[in-house]
């Protein structure tokens, strides 16, 4: 018999920001390398033969947690990815369902009747990555293995194998990131023992640190987001600015800049939320606001995820923002990673987060 823990990946970016991330490679945020210092501590005294994973970022990295703690390689297997969401990857959830709520809705909890361009169908998945588990089940015979996926996949898996068809997955519940199952494969037979367990993000010691507590849920599509339309939306940027940002702006001056900066306006169905302001150097964030009655809704997070997908294209590593020192918004950009780097002309402290991709994570498949 073959026991495999079967884990979903960390909190990666595309979770954080809202943005299908399909089998496009997505960074961890910190609090997914927090959960990673979580499950290494859970895995501490269980013994583990061998380690798969998605040949993915978000899962390699997140698979540190057992390989690299135990000093075992890490066999990286295409076949273990996410669903290929086709023209939906990397679009935000919110534009997908604006476009297309019903397919949303299917996606969700009718796949058997989900179908986008270019993508892969559910039932296409669940064959592969049964295919996978299954293989890797012969080859360890009697070891205890390890298996990183992601969270679709490992929710059509665990359906699969409960006797859950398809058409009613939407009665199954989405494990957590970093959320564990453990299945015992015995030749052709596979059960589950149990699945998505969380317990090691419930200790005292991990909830002392989850500074961040309003986070959009799963199923919430989220923001979409255009470039803001002037002259017609300079009332509404004019309301924007509350009053401990409107001393740290000249209003014409940023109107000005519109022409030569990307300035995005985010919105919740069709009523604009919030806008981020890109420029005038890859990374730098000049404006980032939210309508003061749609603050802490996890929508300011979304907006860092329009500079994090606007930066790395253009070659980016880090973003940057500046602010004075007693600003109201310091809190919130310190608990989305921005750290101090210094002091600008002004007297404003230049804030900096680092989205490079570490390249150990980045690695071949097998």
């Amino acid at each position: 018999m073959t026991s495999i823990y079967l884990i979903r990946h960390a909190e990666a970016e595309g979770n954080l920001y809202r943005i299908a991330q399909g089998q496009d490679n997505s960074n961890l945020t910190d609090r997914g390398w927090r959960q990673v210092r979580a499950l290494e501590k859970r895995f501490a005294d269980i013994h583990i033969d061998t380690v798969y994973a998605s040949d993915l970022y978000r899962t390699c990295a997140t698979a540190s947690a057992v390989y690299k703690a135990k000093g075992l390689p890490l066999h990286r297997m295409r076949e273990l990815r996410e669903i290929c969401v086709g023209r939906w990857e990397q679009r935000t959830w919110g534009d997908i369902y604006r476009e297309d709520p019903v397919q949303m809705n299917y996606f969700n909890r009718q796949p058997d009747k989900w179908h986008v361009e270019g993508a892969e169908t559910p039932g296409q998945v669940l064959e592969r990555v049964l295919t996978a588990i299954r293989a890797i089940a012969a080859e360890n015979e009697g070891k205890t293995v390890a298996v990183f996926s992601h969270g679709y996949a490992i929710r059509l898996i665990l359906a699969y194998l409960q006797g859950c068809p398809l058409e009613r997955l939407g009665e199954t519940p989405t494990g957590d990131n970093t959320a564990v199952s453990l299945l015992e494969a015995d030749e052709d037979a596979m059960r589950v023992v149990f699945r998505d367990d969380n317990s090691h993000l419930k200790t005292p010691e991990f909830l002392e640190g989850e500074k961040v507590r309003k986070r959009a849920v799963a199923l919430e599509p989220g923001l979409w987001f255009q470039p803001l339309r002037l002259p017609e939306q300079s009332g509404f940027l004019r309301e924007l600015l509350s009053p401990e940002w409107g001393a740290a702006f000249d209003l014409e001056r940023l109107l000005a800049d519109v022409a030569r900066r990307e300035t995005l306006v985010g919105y919740l169905r069709e009523e604009p939320v919030g806008v981020v302001q890109l420029g005038p150097e890859p990374g730098w964030i000049s404006l980032l606001c939210i309508r003061a009655d749609c603050r802490k809704r996890g929508f300011g997070a979304q907006l860092i995820g329009q500079a994090v997908q606007h930066t790395r294209p253009l070659g980016g590593g880090q973003l940057m923002a500046a602010l004075a020192e007693e600003h109201a918004a310091r809190s919130f950009f310190a608990d989305y990673g921005f750290h101090a780097a210094g002091t600008l002309e002004d007297g404003r402290t230049r804030l900096e987060k680092d989205i490079r991709f570490l390249p150990e994570f980045l690695g071949e498949t097998d």
